[in-house]
Formats: structure tokens, C-alpha cells, sequence
């Protein structure tokens, strides 16, 4: 029975043994953290802005304009009479449904080119961090949120907004 339990013991010791011979070298990265740092977020930002400005632009100058039909509406509906209340109704309704359907596509576009801009980003980002590994020799990198904890020292994301920072 001792001996057998020896054998036991020994092919344990046997099969650990490469496992911990073979140790990987893991890094990790705080996706989230790297966006927020990134300087190029910015110039995605001024893009955005430049492109779709002018429309920006008219949607807001609708809804100013609407703001003051409904308070011209307020002040002077004791003064209107009944047709121009009706007109002034349909105007307003014309001109929020106008409103709606622009601020909609405008919203649509919006989130479609910013969705285009992050996935570069992305690509961008994913090339640093495999450069990175490579050079440092990491076997494996993961996402910080699936990991429970880790060293300071094996958090690459400042080497990455680093390396980012100063254009790959």
C-alpha cells in the first residue's frame, strides 16, 4: 500500500513538474484606461466636430427657432385669433416633426462615423499592444477585466498609451 501510495505521489510530482517549468509570461491591459489616455482621441473628437458641424449647427437653429414659436405661441394666443392659432399649431407641429427626423439621421450618422473612428482606435491600439508583446516577450495578453488581480508590473497599459503617444 506505501508503496503504491509512493508511486502516486511520484507521478504527481512527474506531471506538475513541466507545468511549472513552463511558466507563462502574462501581461494585461486596461482597455477602458488606454481610450481615455489616448491622444488621439482628441483629434477624433475635432474630425467629428468639423464634419458634421454645419448640421449640428442647423438642428440647433431649429430648435430655436421652434423655442420661440411656442413662446410667441404663449405670449400672444389671447391676441391670435382662431386661424392664426391654427396655422401657428401647424407650423410648430411642420417644424417638430422636421426637427425629429433631422436630429434622428443627424444622431445616426453621428454614432456610425464615431463607431468608424473608435475602430481604428482599436486596430490601432491592438498593433501596439502585439508589438509590445513581442518585444517583451509576453506568451499571453489579456484584458484587465478578466482578471481578478494582478502585479503593477504586468499592466502594459501605460507602455501602451506611451508607445501610442509617441506614434507607434
Amino acid at each position: 500500500m506505501n508503496k503504491m501510495l509512493n508511486r502516486a505521489m511520484m507521478v504527481l510530482v512527474l506531471l506538475g513538474a513541466p507545468l511549472a517549468a513552463h511558466a507563462e509570461k502574462i501581461a494585461v491591459v486596461d482597455m477602458q484606461a488606454v481610450f481615455e489616455q489616448l491622444p488621439q482621441r482628441e483629434q477624433v473628437n475635432e474630425t467629428l466636430k468639423s464634419e458634421f458641424g454645419d448640421r449640428v449647427a442647423a438642428v440647433q437653429k431649429m430648435q430655436e427657432e421652434l423655442r420661440g414659436l411656442l413662446e410667441k405661441q404663449q405670449r400672444d394666443a389671447a391676441l391670435m385669433s382662431e386661424t392664426q392659432k391654427t396655422e401657428m399649431v401647424r407650423k410648430m407641429e411642420s417644424m417638430k416633426a422636421e426637427l425629429q427626423l433631422k436630429g434622428k439621421a443627424l444622431d445616426e450618422d453621428m454614432r456610425r462615423r464615431n463607431g468608424e473612428e473608435q475602430n481604428k482606435l482599436l486596430l490601432q491600439v491592438q498593433k501596439t499592444i502585439n508589438t509590445i508583446a513581442e518585444k517583451e516577450q509576453y506568451d499571453m495578453v489579456l484584458q484587465r477585466g478578466a482578471v481578478i488581480y494582478v502585479k503593477p508590473s504586468a499592466d502594459i497599459s501605460n507602455k501602451v498609451v506611451e508607445a501610442l503617444g509617441k506614434g507607434n
